[in-house]
């Protein structure tokens, strides 16, 4: 009884200390003091969670307020965020319903609490996943009130910082979730620092080893680096301080995850990566300055001290990004002869780079506001446009929902993480587009009917075709044509989420078309040959056509690929066999007699693979047979990876950063299984590496000599294309591990004419 009572006077003690650090907090702000609903809010949600504890032992209230202290201290939110960030777990967790807190709190604090509400089943049907369903209701509901995606950013945040708690299988998971949704959104929102670190902490259960020694590297380089910002912003600073200017200098050390995914997109070591330091000059502004001409103004400054890459200057302060984003970023070379990125900003830019969206509201000339959308407020003018044609981009999407979870998923995704291009219109309206947007992208952005009808564009006055990519700068003109459909080759035509969904809504509509026209034909030929249209017929015949569902029958039958008649009538008349569907089960073999007695057919024993989700599987030469390797990323021994136990009872085996992978962590992150290698070097794994090199003389022989005599690896096939005086090799190999391919890199490298050596 003693040892409780002063556990919950430790729990109490916390728990106050928490909340006042909430507090405190929120009256450093610039918004207005409603501390009574705060007060309110936390006191119903503590007596709401009373009891309940989280996995790390702590009391659970311990997770709202920590959200609350994120939306308020790092995003800059109010009151009404705060409040809902406090009451965001109630509804889902206890008896309490949304018109509970809306008679208790008010309906726009309770229309926070809905959206933040996790939800299950749902529009994409049964085998959906919630994750994928909760963020759908995400979105929309962002749509009326962008504030429900920054809680719900800063309530991820909490859950990636506590992560630790959670078993290994549910770490991935999440943290695959993490990088796949909430640190592009963060990104999309201008949340750079959160971005940042929702990476690096995913980075960090998805590849420990990988995060602590890219960690470890940093360290040793800190003092080094210190220097080289000093010797580099000294003779800044002497020529700024001329002028009487107020300003900071920062050092920006490149993030873990950012150093790695470079490293892997590069295909570089850690050593060649050059940009590791960047120098941010934050200026204070001054009652009239004109933040632009400033910019330019300390340009010209540091570019008479060191001299500038002549096509690194990115101008983000006229043409700011789509999550308002705006720099001067110019490369400059050092006295020491590297190149270092200096990044220009006043303090607003400085605030909005780190805050985002939520930053903009802080510079409302002379107002103090509670929350962008608060009624109280001076003004309601809190979007800014790129932000709304963001959302209204997304609401087209949510209005023709994908057919399943994963595609609407990686329709999203798209453009959560494009970098952008400007294109100009012929009338010269600058259009943002992403990175990689080609022609059918932009008509499709303009309007649907300029892309539903396009046949090309011109581009600079040239013409060119529909999957022309197009360039920053760009003066593009579409070209139409009343006789143009739809193709769904145009898919692979497109890059942004909205022209793909636009298509495929498009090729879906028409295929109901098609569906319905062949319903009709087929119906009419059930009743002239006095035949059921029931199941069993409808099977016979996808079985006769080797079509796998009614619909694809539908389909074919309306669009006249199959004319029904007399082999199809011989194919309804055929009595069907039934077969066992073995798909379902993983087929364990027990011998239940003797062991040399030959196993007869009915003593195999179908029997669902039992698995314990709470312990890693263990890869080893006993355990691999059981698996599947997944096809696309091939895991070998060495390769962080995980399971994935499908809806056939089989379990394939991805590397960790697999695309696959990926997707699956977001959308099926409840059938994820945390796995780990045990082999001893006594099995062989197919591996392919991609040289590239100088084709000389003899170059080929030096490659097979140092992988068949060297280091003794088994060549299974080798394909090599030359072109211009260059060459590039593909190689198959049988490998132990990692550790193999590592050694084989490292001694091709060495390879005089050999340029890049990657596994592929």
């Amino acid at each position: 009884m003693e040892e409780m009572n002063i556990r919950e006077k430790e729990d109490e003690r916390m728990i106050n200390e928490a909340y006042q650090r909430l507090v405190d907090s929120y009256l450093a702000s610039r918004h207005r003091k409603h501390i009574d609903i705060i007060d309110k809010a936390f006191n119903f949600a503590r007596e709401a969670h009373k009891g309940v504890r989280r996995l790390s032992g702590e009391p659970y209230i311990m997770h709202p307020i920590a959200v609350a202290q994120i939306a308020c201290e790092e995003i800059g939110l109010g009151s009404t965020s705060i409040c809902a960030a406090l009451l965001h777990d109630v509804v889902e967790d206890t008896d309490y319903t949304v018109e509970d807190i809306s008679n208790i709190f008010g309906e726009k604090i309770a229309q926070i609490v809905d959206g933040l509400t996790k939800i299950s089943g749902g529009i994409f049907g049964d085998k959906a996943s919630a994750q994928a369903e909760s963020f759908k209701k995400l979105l929309l509901t962002m749509s009326d009130d962008i504030r429900v995606i920054l809680i719900k950013i800063s309530d991820r945040l909490h859950n990636m910082r506590t992560l630790g708690s959670q078993l290994p299988g549910k770490q991935y998971k999440i943290a695959g979730e993490t990088l796949y949704i909430y640190a592009p959104l963060a990104n999309r929102l201008g949340l750079n620092k959160i971005k940042e670190e929702l990476e690096d902490l995913s980075f960090s259960y998805e590849h420990p080893e990988e995060y602590h020694s890219i960690k470890e590297k940093l360290t040793g380089m800190r003092e080094h680096l210190t220097t080289i910002f000093d010797q580099f912003t000294a003779p800044i600073r002497d020529k700024l301080d001329e002028t009487g200017l107020r300003y900071e200098i920062k050092a920006r050390i490149k993030a873990p995850y950012s150093i790695w995914n470079k490293m892997q997109t590069k295909h570089v070591e850690f050593d060649e990566i050059y940009d590791i330091l960047a120098v941010r000059i934050i200026f204070e502004t001054e009652k009239g300055m004109d933040e632009t001409a400033e910019c330019f103004k300390i340009y010209d400054i540091v570019s008479t001290i060191y001299k500038p890459h002549p096509d690194r200057l990115r101008d983000w302060v006229h043409n700011k990004k789509a999550n308002g984003y705006q720099a001067l970023h110019t490369t400059l070379m050092s006295k020491a002869g590297k190149w270092v990125e200096v990044q220009i900003r006043s303090r607003r830019m400085d605030d909005i780079a780190e805050q985002g969206f939520a930053a903009h509201w802080k510079y409302k000339e002379g107002e103090r506001v509670e929350d962008p959308y608060d009624e109280d407020s001076e003004s309601n003018e809190t979007s800014e446009l790129e932000l709304d044609k963001w959302l209204h981009t997304i609401k087209e999407i949510l209005d023709d929902p994908q057919p399943n979870a994963i595609d609407f998923l990686d329709t999203i995704k798209l453009n959560l993480f494009a970098s952008e291009i400007f294109v100009v219109t012929p009338k010269g309206e600058f259009k943002t587009m992403p990175a990689g947007s080609t022609v059918l992208d932009f008509a499709f952005n303009i309007h649907t009917f300029l892309g539903t009808h396009c046949i090309g564009a011109k581009v600079n006055h040239k013409l060119v075709g529909i999957s022309h990519v197009l360039q920053s700068g760009d003066q593009v003109e579409i070209l139409t044509s009343k006789n143009q459909k739809v193709d769904k080759k145009w898919i692979d035509f497109t890059s942004t989420a909205k022209a793909k969904g636009k298509i495929q809504a498009i090729l879906r509509r028409e295929e109901r078309e098609r569906q319905k026209e062949g319903e009709e034909i087929l119906n009419d030929f059930f009743q002239k040959h006095e035949k059921e249209p029931n199941s069993v017929n409808i099977n016979k015949l996808c079985l006769f056509h080797n079509l796998a569902t009614r619909e694809e029958l539908l389909s074919a039958i309306g669009s006249q690929t199959i004319i029904l008649g007399e082999a199809d009538l011989n194919a309804l008349n055929e009595k069907v066999r039934k077969k066992k569907n073995w798909s379902k089960y993983l087929t364990i073999f027990k011998r239940h007699h003797d062991e040399n007695k030959p196993i007869e057919p009915d003593e195999i024993e179908q029997t669902p693979l039992q698995i314990d989700k709470k312990k890693p599987l263990i890869l080893n030469e006993e355990t691999i047979s059981r698996y599947i390797i997944c096809d696309s990323c091939h895991p070998i021994p060495g390769d962080d990876v995980l399971g994935y136990f499908d809806d056939k009872q089989h379990i394939v085996i991805h590397k960790r950063q697999c695309d696959v992978a990926k997707r699956l962590k977001a959308s099926d992150g409840n059938q994820i299984l945390a796995a780990k290698w045990d082999t001893h070097g006594h099995l062989s794994f197919p591996a392919t590496l991609r040289i590239v090199g100088f084709d000389r003389v003899g170059v080929l022989y030096k490659i097979t000599g140092i992988l068949s005599q060297q280091l003794n690896v088994n060549i299974h096939s080798l394909h090599i294309e030359t072109n211009d005086g260059l060459f590039t090799a593909e190689i198959n190999l049988g490998v132990h591990d990692v550790r193999d391919i590592q050694a084989i890199c490292h001694d091709l490298k060495k390879i005089e004419e050999i340029e890049d050596v990657k596994r592929f």
